[in-house]
């Protein structure tokens, strides 16, 4: 079932609004995890991880969640498909990966921010709040991300198997 013009232009508002607000938000996390790991200052790095944890749940997860959910109506309301052409596959693996590693990094970031969050930060507590982890973590997102946008804009040719053989349905041929 494809979409009218109208409904298929507000779906994809919504879908590179949601988007672009993920990688937004990415790109802010990853400035936020950078001042974290390289700070000295111990109320910079305590606000770094609370600022983050806060990011994750209240931005990176909602635009997560909502650029798979509009591509998904997308893919689904246009001639596209979900599963006819490659690069639109491809986008939908990228975003379901990074939504899973996203939720379960989140878990692992609120642990770092119940520390940062403690009144009396140990040197210990700093160094492992200081680990690279969140700034690997964003800078992979940033990069899938990035594979996603530029898949969505070349749009590179080739139809999966289905992709093909819906195509000689339409067509007629068998």
């Amino acid at each position: 079932m494809t979409m009218t013009p109208r409904l298929r232009k507000l779906a994809l508002t919504a879908h590179v609004t949601s988007s672009v607000g993920w990688l937004g938000a990415v790109v802010g996390f990853l400035a936020l995890s950078v001042a974290g790991l390289a700070s000295e200052d111990e109320q910079l790095v305590r606000a770094a991880f609370l600022t983050m944890e806060l990011t994750g749940w209240f931005v990176l997860v909602p635009f997560a969640l909502a650029s798979l959910l509009t591509g998904l109506v997308q893919s689904l309301g246009t001639t596209w498909g979900l599963f006819r052409h490659y690069w639109v596959l491809f986008k939908l693996l990228i975003n379901v990966f990074a939504t899973i590693v996203l939720l379960l990094y989140m878990q692992s970031l609120s642990s770092l921010s119940d520390v940062a969050a403690e009144m009396t930060l140990s040197s210990d507590d700093l160094r492992m709040l200081q680990s690279p982890s969140p700034v690997l973590h964003s800078a992979a997102a940033l990069l899938l991300l990035l594979m996603a946008t530029v898949l969505a804009v070349y749009k590179p040719r080739g139809m999966t198997r289905y992709g093909r053989r819906r195509l000689r349905e339409q067509r007629g041929l068998r």
